[in-house]
């Protein structure tokens, strides 16, 4: 690539105009051009998003607007099962144009009908076709299905037919080992270079100590890396507090599962407490910022772990700002919010910039750091300065550009493993409309078999509300 104007190089100032050499899917040279280039366009390091669900559709068109997680979650049963593939292709395509070289679907339910292997081979093909590095993180889970702790007295005090509706989701869970076989199943099935697979249990709430602590032993064993949700909400902090004495993060040390080998999402009630024992084990955070607003969560202190040290990424989590899986403005929306305030800094943008690449990529197990430098992998983003930079009235530094005003509009192309997967903007091995033109198809086709739910659903959401202590 001879026409790039400006490269930024982590750690450095922008530099440029550079010739841009791939070859054998890593970076070869860049190199001052000789010449100016024909075109005004940006490289910089490929964005990586280290916490998504691989959803086929946005959970607000089918109802799921403005709700706590406790009961967006319950609404999900408004979305009925669809083809696994088609909705991955969608998932990972909205990614690839949004920026992401490298995606974590921490995958939260089967569609079947076809076994857990087929599935997840049919996600592996989807992330092949689109073109991006993908990560799986399976679900695990074995209690607390409707709302943290006990459901009798919510389910007692509900008509028949809101009962009948939530029966799905208490369908047995298998054994510990069974869920720890079927994770190591599929990744025997389906891993290759640049489709990995991840234990991911939901989160200590939903997960008994019997079931982390056998994933903890797992992944000590092969080194395969954890996936879990801690501490989102305000409800899990109060659950965590009441039932885990020493606290929370000591029950999770001492169960063995906190190590470098494990991402926690979210962490939005983290504690001082919390922070030092995830920074002192190496654990990654994945701070999702827009669906933390979305879902009434709040804001996580992420100034206070980088402060400590903590190894933080970045993920979208299917919800970003405008429900289009836009890293990019969700990488400017994180440092917004936890790069210091007046003239304090936190961390800076070039830091910040560093830190959700490599961890990122690191938590969702792709190789090398994504920086821009000979012998790394060629994932490469690349923005147009033209439109980034519209007014053109002065030189502005591309840094200021890309962190006031860079979204998924700017993006010109994305190489993956020198791979081009984005070219003027589009997907270049996946019609995406398209493909979203045959989801909402099959979603409308499929609705009528969630009427039955939906009618039930006015007094499940008023109980969870109770449930919670809410007016």
């Amino acid at each position: 690539m001879s026409d790039i104007l400006g490269v930024l190089r982590l750690g450095r100032e922008a530099e440029g105009p550079v010739d841009l050499r791939l070859a054998g899917g890593r970076i070869v040279d860049i190199r001052p051009s000789p010449s100016p280039p024909a075109r005004r366009r940006l490289a910089l390091p490929a964005l990586a998003n280290a916490h998504d669900h691989c959803r086929a559709l946005s959970p607000t068109s089918f109802g799921g607007a403005g709700k706590p997680l406790e009961l967006w979650l319950l609404r999900l049963a408004a979305m009925p099962a669809i083809d696994p593939y088609l909705g991955a292709l969608a998932a990972f395509g909205r990614a690839a144009r949004g920026g992401a070289a490298s995606v974590m679907a921490h995958y939260t339910r089967f569609h079947g009908p076809m076994n857990p292997v087929e599935e997840a081979n049919a996600i592996a093909r989807a992330a092949r076709e689109v073109g991006v590095r993908a990560t799986l993180a399976i679900f695990m889970r074995d209690r607390n299905p409707v709302v943290y702790g006990p459901d009798e007295a919510l389910r007692a005090s509900l008509p028949a037919a809101s009962r009948d509706a939530l029966a799905g989701f208490s369908a047995p869970m298998p054994s510990p080992a069974e869920q720890i076989a079927r994770v190591e199943a599929i990744a025997a099935a389906v891993e290759n270079p640049t489709f990995c697979v991840q234990f991911g249990p939901n989160g200590p709430q939903w997960c008994s100590d019997e079931l982390l602590r056998a994933v903890a032993q797992a992944s000590a064993r092969s080194g395969r890396r954890v996936h879990m949700h801690f501490l989102e909400t305000r409800y899990q902090r109060a659950f965590a507090d009441a039932h885990y004495g020493e606290g929370v993060a000591a029950r999770l040390e001492a169960l063995g599962l906190l190590s470098e080998r494990l991402t926690l999402a979210h962490c939005v009630y983290a504690r001082e407490d919390e922070l030092a024992a995830i920074v002192r084990h190496g654990v990654t955070i994945a701070t999702n910022p827009s669906s933390n607003l979305h879902l009434r969560s709040g804001i996580a202190p992420i100034g206070a772990a980088l402060q400590r040290g903590a190894r933080v990424a970045l993920g979208v989590d299917a919800s970003a700002l405008d429900e289009d899986d836009d890293i990019l403005r969700e990488a400017r929306l994180g440092h917004f919010l936890h790069g210091g305030w007046g003239f304090e800094q936190t961390i800076s943008r070039q830091d910040w910039l560093s830190a959700i690449v490599a961890n990122g990529r690191r938590a969702n197990g792709a190789p090398g750091s994504g920086a821009l430098e000979a012998g790394e992998p060629a994932d490469v983003l690349i923005l147009d300065l033209d439109r980034l930079d519209r007014d053109a009235v002065t030189t502005v530094a591309p840094l200021d550009l890309l962190f006031a005003r860079a979204n998924a509009a700017h993006i010109d192309a994305l190489y993956v493993e020198g791979r081009e997967i984005v070219a003027d903007g589009r997907l270049t091995g996946v019609d995406l409309a398209e493909t979203e033109r045959r989801l909402r198809e099959q979603y409308r086709e499929r609705m009528p078999a969630r009427a039955g739910f939906l009618a039930a659903w006015a007094p499940i959401a008023q109980a969870v509300a109770d449930h919670y202590g809410c007016c």
